[in-house]
């Protein structure tokens, strides 16, 4: 019988989607279950976007160019000006999602072998998408007891080595919505020159941000022109993560052109999302604003509710809408599975994403879970109150 490879054998379950078969079985027993295991926003969409398509009048559904709609990419660069970062048309790819994005990020600057380091906790996928491209991820540890903060420069700097390539961050951060200080990112900026590496930054959740905390963007940093690659999404701006559109932004002229025949060869992006993306970009400040203050209160709720509960540690949020909480279990894996298989409050349970998975060091993370505060708040309220009487039957 023919073999499958071992890059397929080696390529990671999601830890936020594997549980789904045991979703569906709890729903099938007449379970509702509230999802915090993905961060799948309920805010609707822009209704300039969905307008878009609706009375978007195309005879021929043709390809667009490699590198996306020209009027987009502008529209694109003329936003990104406005908010402070220095980008040209010419600076940016249209890629499907910004999951294509960190492909093609990973494809120009590693070959099969090398190395990127990354911050983790860190989105699951990284570890997925550097299998696929031949890639080992090379972790530094942040910890919950210094709210996932950048780890010390001096831990990068002594797992440098001449396979090194690249440095990957999320900011702010998924799965810990931390959100890297203009500090931190300065120091990361000196690390990469120093060493001459890219500096990869997914900065899909840029305006998700609180309590008067800003954004501070790799392209804001002078001097790392030919290091700082950005990855970008319209999935959580716009909550259009259906529409699978994304982009990569660098400056640098050679990554560009690298990253175009990956664009190449994948022909290019999807047509009529492209529409409803460049006409999100019409959409007002309120929509931001209320989006923000939402979440706020989202998170505001989770942690006073999750504080409520004995043995469970948490570190709030600065930006994104996720957060790690350390669990009074032994495996959360199991944990999890046992909450929809198992267990039921007055015909509801939860579904959350076991941490461990957004670890690449093995042992770490393993009494901890990523919670997504995409609910309304009295969801959250309900949520946590299962999962507080779920571990207090649990741990008997």
């Amino acid at each position: 019988m023919p073999q499958v490879s071992n890059k397929g054998i080696q390529m990671p379950e999601s830890p936020i989607r594997k549980l789904v078969p045991y979703a569906e079985i709890a729903k099938k027993k007449g379970n509702k279950v509230y999802h915090l295991n993905i961060g799948q926003p309920d805010i609707k969409t822009p209704e300039v976007a969905l307008e878009a398509i609706k009375n978007a009048n195309i005879e021929i559904l043709e390809y667009s160019h490699s590198a996306g709609f020209e009027s987009y990419r502008t529209k694109l660069a003329a936003y990104y000006t406005k908010h402070g970062l220095p980008v040209e048309t010419h600076d940016i790819i249209i890629t499907t999602g910004g999951s294509e994005a960190l492909l093609f990020a990973l494809g120009t600057t590693l070959d099969a072998g090398d190395e990127v380091i990354i911050p983790e906790p860190f989105y699951a996928n990284y570890n997925g998408f550097s299998v696929a491209s031949g890639v080992k991820v090379v972790p530094v540890i942040s910890t919950i007891d210094e709210g996932f903060a950048l780890p010390p420069i001096a831990d990068f700097e002594k797992l440098i080595t001449p396979k090194t390539k690249a440095i990957l961050i999320c900011n702010p951060g998924n799965p810990t919505g931390y959100l890297y200080t203009q500090d931190e990112i300065n120091q990361l900026a000196e690390l990469v020159k120093k060493h001459d590496l890219f500096l990869i930054a997914d900065e899909v959740y840029r305006e998700f941000t609180y309590d008067g905390d800003k954004h501070y963007s790799v392209l804001n940093v002078a001097g790392i022109e030919q290091n700082a690659i950005m990855i970008d999404s319209v999935s959580k701006r716009y909550s259009m993560c259906g529409a699978r559109i994304g982009c990569i932004v660098s400056k640098n002229k050679q990554v560009m052109a690298t990253a175009m025949k990956f664009a190449q060869a994948r022909l290019s992006p999807p047509t009529y999302e492209q529409i409803a993306s460049e006409a999100a970009l019409d959409t007002p400040q309120s929509y931001f604003d209320e989006v923000i203050t939402e979440y706020k209160e989202r998170r505001d709720t989770l942690i006073t509710e999750l504080n409520k509960i004995e043995g469970v540690k948490v570190s709030a949020p600065k930006g994104a809408f996720y957060c790690i909480a350390k669990l009074p279990v032994d495996n959360a894996d199991n944990f999890a599975q046992w909450l929809l298989e198992s267990f039921s409050s007055n015909g509801e349970t939860v579904m959350v994403a076991p941490a461990a998975g957004f670890y690449s060091t093995p042992g770490i993370g393993l009494d901890e879970i990523r919670i997504a505060y995409v609910l309304k708040k009295e969801d959250l309220i309900r949520s946590v109150a299962i999962l507080k009487e779920a571990l207090q039957q649990y741990n008997k």
